[in-house]
């Protein structure tokens, strides 16, 4: 028996963390339902391995050449993907497998027949949902199919085992990073932030990187792409 296997990812936000790198290098595709957010990003898988993308909400004017949708054929089964599931068309009723993203929140079920697959977000944190991706493993001999699902947990995040919690400002995670931004845009220095504001250097790095590499994000865009564990 030969087996195809295809990485299922999504939402990645510019964010390649090592162990999803680790895991694309060893498949024979990779499937992206799209929020690359950078072409950075995109190139970098792209030097990895094969890929099969769509365009998401986040990804910007880079992106216009890579598809909203994507419909074909994959060791003898139909696959079709979009970002949102609610912007799908009806290419997808003759799909057998419906591959999608944007929520960052890991799902697959079938339905009248297809199997449909969120695989979440393996790059952006949101609020203590977790990182996850999925690989897809065909039997090329008779096109059947299984999905594994990955649980991704960084070291570097908050809440990883030993990392502890950030310590946020007074008013909470929102408000901190109104208050790091806002120094940000006064020319103030990480240093200098960490110090006045007795904050974690880490999650003030974090804060700063996400602001510097986003053009005219604000501070909810921030919250969203923040790597901040549940408590």
């Amino acid at each position: 028996m030969s087996i195809y296997k295809a990485a299922v990812i999504s939402d990645t936000h510019d964010i390649l963390k090592p162990e999803v790198l680790e895991i694309i290098d060893t498949v024979d595709l990779v499937l992206h339902g799209g929020d690359i957010a950078d072409k950075k990003t995109y190139d970098k898988l792209n030097e990895i391995n094969k890929v099969v993308a769509v365009r998401g909400n986040c990804d910007g004017e880079w992106a216009q050449d890579i598809p909203a949708e994507a419909f074909f054929e994959l060791c003898s089964r139909k696959i079709y993907m979009v970002h949102n599931k609610k912007k799908a068309s009806d290419k997808a009723n003759d799909a057998d497998i419906i591959i999608c993203g944007h929520s960052h929140k890991y799902e697959e079920k079938t339905v009248d027949g297809r199997f449909f697959i969120n695989p979440g977000s393996c790059g952006a944190r949101r609020f203590g949902m977790p990182l996850t991706m999925a690989v897809l493993e065909f039997d090329t001999e008779n096109g059947d199919f299984a999905v594994k699902k990955i649980d991704l947990l960084s070291k570097g995040q908050y809440g990883a085992s030993g990392s502890g919690s950030p310590k946020f400002g007074d008013g909470g995670l929102q408000e901190t990073v109104a208050i790091v931004v806002g120094d940000i845009k006064r020319g103030k220095s990480v240093e200098n932030i960490v110090k006045t504001r007795k904050l974690d250097r880490a999650l003030t790095e974090q804060i700063c990187q996400i602001y510097f590499t986003h053009q005219g994000i604000d501070v909810q865009g921030v919250l969203d792409r923040m790597e901040i564990a549940e408590r």
